[in-house]
């Protein structure tokens, strides 16, 4: 059994400024087949819009408000907003308002930053 404690998980900040802590995955425990993690967006910040070729993932948000776009869908998100991606689609992240927005995200098969393609547009 693999048990983590977020606080402890070390984190790294990709080229758009996420936070990115990865809490289980095959890097870093028993788990072969997905992964959870947990990412947090400065205030104003957001990610390059980029797709997983291979995975499916869920976002779950837990603090702050932020935008999230799928394809050409744009939709406002805050705590307790599940949001899915299917495999393939096109997706960014931005925060709103003056809080950091941050969420877990679960994905199968098991994704990371070097795991995905990016597009050319960011969320605005």
């Amino acid at each position: 059994m693999d048990v983590k404690n977020l606080n402890d998980v070390p984190a790294f900040t990709t080229k758009d400024r996420s936070e990115i802590r990865e809490l289980l995955a095959y890097r870093n425990s028993s788990i072969r087949n997905q992964s959870l993690a947990e990412a947090r967006l400065p205030v104003g910040g957001s990610t390059q819009e980029h797709f997983h070729p291979k995975a499916e993932e869920i976002y779950y948000i837990t603090d702050g408000m932020g935008r999230i776009r799928i394809e050409s869908e744009l939709r406002e998100v805050k705590p307790a907003m599940p949001s899915q991606f299917r495999r393939g689609s096109g997706t960014s992240f931005g925060t709103r308002g003056r809080k950091r927005c941050g969420c877990f995200v679960a994905a199968r098969p098991p994704t990371s930053i070097r795991t995905r393609s990016l597009r050319k547009r960011e969320l605005t």
